[in-house]
């Protein structure tokens, strides 16, 4: 019964080290070219052979039946369409969707540079600790550039809840 025991307890440590090691490696970061723009905040990029969803972290943008949105798909687009990006992995959301940070060819965070010209919001809810896209967001509201040229913007998380919004990416509508 000890024997038992010791073996059972030997197999998961090895299986926890094994996980330590391991788990990194499904979460790691990877350079490919951006194929699709679905929406201001989410993107698509090819990591070996197929489209990954990335969705951006740290920031939220109008969503396409909004005020904003097409703006800031347009805005994306021109920042990352088909270009090499490096994606800096954050996990997955609950949509399945990877998290990350998107840096451009010239080393320009895409997720911040969205918040500095106006185009989504900081994600306090996600990134509550996020100083930099804090005072961009800040910045960007003064200068009165993008959305924030509204006196009243909608942030996107009332509109999905006003209109019972669900993403794309589920298949239901």
């Amino acid at each position: 019964m000890r024997t038992r025991g010791l073996i059972l307890l030997v197999t998961l440590a090895f299986l926890g080290v094994a996980w330590l090691i391991v788990q990194p490696c499904l979460a790691a970061d990877f350079t490919g070219r951006v194929v699709g723009i679905i929406d201001g905040d989410t993107i698509e990029v090819l990591n070996g052979h197929h489209a990954e969803r990335i969705r951006l972290s740290g920031i939220d943008c109008p969503e396409k039946a909004q005020a904003y949105g097409k703006r800031a798909k347009q805005a994306s687009s021109a920042l990352a369409f088909g270009k090499e990006v490096t994606i800096q992995m954050h996990g997955y959301d609950k949509y399945k969707r990877t998290l990350g940070d998107v840096i451009l060819p010239d080393g320009v965070n895409l997720n911040q540079e969205l918040v500095k010209q106006g185009w989504c919001w900081w994600y306090r809810k996600y990134a509550p600790g996020n100083t930099v896209l804090e005072r961009l967001e800040q910045d960007a509201r003064e200068a009165r550039k993008g959305l924030w040229a509204d006196p009243q913007p909608v942030p996107p998380w009332v509109f999905r809840m006003a209109t019972r919004w669900v993403p794309a990416t589920t298949g239901r509508a």
